[in-house]
């Protein structure tokens, strides 16, 4: 019997999150990319913008009209910034489009707490109880034949899967947490500004939005579901002269006796049968170049025995299991298919 294929299209085709999505949806033996919209450039072929795309992908890109959209696909993938979803998400799924949206305005169910971080109106209530926060490895069995996906924040996705195991077991203090988190510049999206010229970034490290980042709300929300009671953290981000990944570097005060082989026990055990999470052995520790370009996240940790103290050192490629990836693997299991459809491809490396 020939294989029907879903049919997807994807708000935001112009950003790096949506031309990942093409470049991974092209390889998906289910798919089939029936429309590349952006509002700013429609009309124009998709390959001009580009190149890379050439003699690939033909299609020129169509304007946001969900109507025309629904005539189309089943499911939409919405790559917008923050802002733009919470008006537009809610009509994509009135005309019965399955939606993954990608932007951060349904990942916080406290309409206040939004305003706050990311200074736009919240999404209406009744859309963001709706919205499954899509942390596959925690969340995937909410995820499996629901309609509405938040995907969650690249940095989310790095400090949670790194946190969660520990934290939910119980053996570190939820007031000890601190998070260094480094980011390539890929993460600032393709529009230019001073913050990732080249002659600013280039040979340089910064430190921004110092305890001000707008996914602090969100990992503190899903820290203290694993908790199971209020957590919050200290959370530093920084930009790095490199293009993709990110590595969060996080601290946290022991709750016993506990060695690196426990919690490599511990880790492996609460992650068994994700095939995207790599648990490294003790005193070996991830770099982001061993995940550029895939869907993993690789976790290591080293126990402090003079401070009592565990660091967990999580990376992802943030385009990829921070965005893109993350995204195919909640059409995955929103679809009913294996989780590592069109993404088991190895890291690039060198």
């Amino acid at each position: 019997m020939e294989n029907v294929k879903v049919k997807v299209a994807i708000i935001g085709s112009t950003g790096y999150g949506g031309v990942e999505l093409i470049r991974f949806l092209m390889g998906h033996p289910h798919v089939e990319i029936v429309s590349v919209i952006s509002s700013s450039s429609a009309g124009e072929p998709i390959a001009d913008g580009f190149p890379h795309l050439s003699e690939l992908m033909v299609q020129n890109l169509d304007g946001v009209d969900p109507q025309e959209i629904a005539e189309k696909a089943d499911v939409v993938f919405t790559a917008t910034p923050s802002g733009v979803s919470s008006k537009l998400v809610p009509q994509l799924l009135e005309v019965g489009l399955r939606v993954i949206d990608l932007s951060g305005d349904f990942r916080i169910k406290d309409r206040s707490e939004y305003e706050a971080w990311y200074r736009h109106e919240a999404a209406e209530q009744k859309w963001l109880d709706k919205a499954i926060y899509g942390l596959c490895e925690i969340n995937g069995d909410l995820v499996i034949g629901s309609s509405f996906i938040s995907n969650p924040g690249c940095f989310s996705t790095t400090t949670l899967l790194g946190l969660i195991p520990a934290l939910n077991a119980g053996w570190i203090d939820p007031a000890s947490i601190i998070i260094d988190a480094k980011s390539g510049v890929s993460g600032a999206g393709r529009g230019t500004s001073l913050t990732t010229h080249y002659a600013e970034m280039n040979e340089n490290m910064k430190v921004y939005k110092v305890n001000k980042h707008q996914h602090i709300p969100e990992i503190e929300q899903e820290l203290s579901l694993a908790a199971g009671s209020p957590v919050m953290v200290t959370f530093t981000t920084h930009l790095v002269p490199m293009t993709r990944g990110i590595m969060s570097t996080m601290y946290a005060k022991l709750q016993g006796d506990y060695t690196e082989e426990g919690l490599i026990s511990l880790y492996r055990e609460f992650y068994a049968g994700r095939p995207f999470i790599r648990i490294r052995e003790a005193g070996k520790w991830p770099a982001t170049k061993e995940v550029f370009g895939s869907n993993y996240c690789d976790i290591g940790f080293s126990v402090d025995d003079r401070t009592g103290r565990v660091t967990i050192i999580a990376v992802t490629d943030n385009v990829v299991k921070g965005a893109a990836g993350q995204a195919i693997q909640n059409l995955n299991l929103m679809m009913g298919w294996d989780e590592t459809t069109g993404l088991k491809l190895s890291p690039v490396y060198p």
